[in-house]
């Protein structure tokens, strides 16, 4: 139990820190319809088991490669809004299709500062976390693939 609770806050360190070193990324609203249109490249984030409905959560996306998966200032874009419910959804388009990864964070107070006991993250195809990997899994456990669809995937929040 201990190594858990240790690559939890090791990850939820990671996801907080991914913020940006400049302002390489794109700030986008949560808008649901090029989702809903089927037309991509876009993908559906369905985020479950939100510890509380307080606080703000963020979603990042990255290219699925080594040189910029969790690289600070390396996102591609980001969504953070307030946590309305232990279920939310989320839809991210982008600009061509490729290899990606997306990250999760819920800052459980909003303080906007890494609180490892409470705050809480996930990733994309929800990789294992462990004190070995020092709460950042390989590019390679995170990236899917992303053509011209809407491609819809599922992220499961862990917490200490």
């Amino acid at each position: 139990m201990l190594k858990f609770a240790a690559s939890i806050a090791l990850s939820t360190t990671l996801l907080l820190s991914s913020a940006p070193a400049f302002a390489g990324g794109q700030e986008i609203s949560n808008d649901m319809r090029p989702c809903r249109t089927g037309k991509g490249p876009a993908v559906k984030v369905e985020i479950n088991g939100l510890k509380e409905a307080t606080g703000k959560i963020r979603v990042q996306s990255y290219r699925g490669t080594k040189d910029e998966w969790l690289k600070s200032g390396a996102w591609l874009s980001r969504i953070e809004v307030p946590v309305t419910a232990s279920r939310m959804s989320f839809c991210i388009p982008f600009s061509k299709t490729g290899e990606y990864a997306i990250a999760v964070r819920h800052d459980l107070n909003g303080n906007g500062k890494t609180d490892i006991t409470s705050d809480g993250g996930g990733m994309s195809n929800n990789p294992s976390i462990s004190i070995f990997n020092l709460g950042k899994p390989s590019y390679k456990k995170t990236k899917f693939a992303l053509g011209n669809e809407v491609k819809t995937i599922s992220i499961n929040m862990k917490y200490m």
